[in-house]
């Protein structure tokens, strides 16, 4: 029994083409609002340190292998310690709610979609052919 057999469908241009303009539009609002949600997540990472923070101190007569630096010239001390940490009551880490597109990135997938788009439009074809379809399915 082969298992790799390769998938064999015909599929419309329009259809392609519909699916390759709302892939489009989803890429273009995605960057745009990129920052926005960046920004979220930030202010959302800041609050997670300060609660590691309060956690931290709070352990402190647990702390492991203390090491401290006294830096004279800006009179500033520097503590690190080793803390072991209980899992349930140590504060969950936020995690980016979306994907970091960089510009780089953002104009390939723009040019590329776009040059699908253009070219697609401009076919006589009912039928997208497998090696187009190969091309861009990493869009779909």
């Amino acid at each position: 029994m082969n298992r790799n057999k390769p998938i064999s469908v015909k599929i419309a241009t329009t259809k392609v083409i519909k699916a390759l303009e709302i892939k489009l539009a989803q890429v273009k609002a995605d960057y745009t609002n990129q920052d926005e949600l960046e920004a979220k997540y930030q202010k959302q990472l800041e609050l997670w340190r300060k609660s590691v923070s309060k956690y931290a101190v709070a352990q402190i007569a647990k702390a492991e292998n203390i090491r401290t630096n006294y830096r004279a010239w800006n009179k500033t001390l520097n503590v690190d310690f080793d803390l072991l940490c209980d899992e349930k009551d140590f504060p969950k880490e936020p995690t980016r709610s979306y994907e970091q597109i960089h510009s780089h990135t953002y104009n390939e997938m723009k040019n590329e979609l776009e040059n699908a788009i253009r070219i697609l439009k401009m076919t006589d074809e009912e039928v997208v052919s497998t090696s187009t379809y190969n091309a861009i399915a990493r869009y779909l």
